[in-house]
């Protein structure tokens, strides 16, 4: 399995609603959270085939930005 880590602009609990479907939609995504408290709003992934760029296309779709950490 393979984590990684995004430094985002989800920093609330109905942003994590609003990203929850586009994330949960993707079938290489196992898990997911959400660090709020981290003042980088840490977005740690965890799935086997995925890949940065398929993340931050989703978060876009889904109206945020995510950047590799």
């Amino acid at each position: 399995m393979k984590e990684l880590q995004f430094k985002t602009n989800i920093n609330c609990g109905n942003c994590i609603k609003t990203v929850t479907p586009f994330l949960n939609q993707l079938d290489e995504v196992d898990q997911w959270k959400v660090d709020t408290e981290n003042p980088y709003k840490i977005l740690t992934i965890e799935g086997d085939d995925i890949t940065s760029e398929v993340i931050v296309n989703t978060l876009e779709k889904a109206g945020f930005k995510g950047e590799v950490i």
